[in-house]
């Protein structure tokens, strides 16, 4: 073999050597794909409020009553709705809009702030009038139906005289008396309820009623709470409403939020204009005022 041949074999080589050592060291500098975190900016992570649903407990005929939940704030702030069933079918459908709100806008709720709403407290009455399981529509209400008799449980109760505030076994309802269960929280609804409300114990409870275009107040043995006050003013300025600190229409026994005034808890009832509007500009301006009340700094402590 010639010199020159085994020069340019050598080169070759030596070529191959140094591109060798080249590849392993590169190799070496770059961390496996895997390992390599995943680092989100502040600009590019979203935290959003957590949403929940569970099933508080079951009506008398077995139906569930469902809850949900947004944030995870230290203030809670509890609204019910369908308290009558389907004599006032709205505010159950007004619930059900602020639960598709707040899943399709979550950021709307405070970072301070949980809120927590039951749609529909009292399905079995709801059922009565829509032959629905769970959530309905407008459409779903037949014009001929009889709403009034859709306002109990399936035990024939009003559940708003069921509450353990100076409840007896029968109570008013314009001038009607209607039957308030064997005892105080006899009803599984308004015992589902109560357990709700003392697992989370809420800074204030809003109830969707209609029709009176009022927000009322409420008392139970001690009085208006001076929070309630402040509560009922601030969404009845905000809504639209009517602010009104005492119901005296006719006596009332048992009601959920004299029950509510009793334990501590604000309660407020926000009665819609109507049976078939659920108001729902006027309703968001009032719960967005609430979230402003409740997230100033040292509001309404307890």
């Amino acid at each position: 073999m010639s010199a020159r041949n085994v020069l340019i074999i050598l080169g070759i080589v030596a070529l191959g050597v140094l591109l060798w050592f080249l590849r392993d060291s590169t190799t070496q500098d770059i961390a496996p794909e895997a390992s390599v975190p995943d680092i989100q900016t502040e600009s590019d992570a979203k935290v959003e409020p957590v949403s929940t649903q569970e099933v508080i407990g079951k009506s008398v005929a077995g139906r569930p009553i469902e809850a949900y939940s947004f944030g995870t704030g230290p203030k809670e702030l509890l609204f019910v709705g369908g308290m009558h069933g389907g004599y006032e079918w709205n505010s159950a459908l007004l619930a059900y809009t602020f639960v598709d709100y707040f899943r399709a806008n979550p950021d709307v709720i405070p970072e301070d702030v949980t809120v927590r709403i039951i749609p529909n407290i009292n399905p079995d009455a709801t059922f009565r009038i829509t032959g629905k399981e769970g959530r309905f529509t407008a459409s779903d209400i037949p014009s001929e139906a009889d709403l009034a008799q859709a306002r109990f449980n399936a035990n024939g109760v009003d559940l708003n005289r069921n509450f353990d505030c100076k409840w007896q076994p029968q109570s008013m309802w314009r001038g009607r008396v209607v039957s308030a269960g064997t005892s105080a929280f006899s009803e599984p609804e308004s015992a589902a309820l109560r357990d709700y409300v003392a697992q989370y114990t809420p800074e204030a409870v809003v109830f969707w009623h209609s029709q009176a275009n009022n927000v009322y107040a409420s008392e139970c043995e001690e009085g208006v709470l001076p929070q309630t006050l402040v509560v009922m003013q601030t969404y009845a300025n905000a809504a639209g409403y009517g602010a009104v600190p005492s119901f005296d229409a006719y006596p009332i026994t048992g009601d959920a939020e004299g029950y509510l005034a009793s334990i501590g808890i604000p309660a407020v009832t926000v009665e819609l204009q109507n049976r078939t509007s659920i108001d729902w500009d006027k309703n968001l301006a009032g719960v967005e005022a609430l979230f402003a009340l409740y997230t100033k700094p040292n509001t309404l402590a307890r």
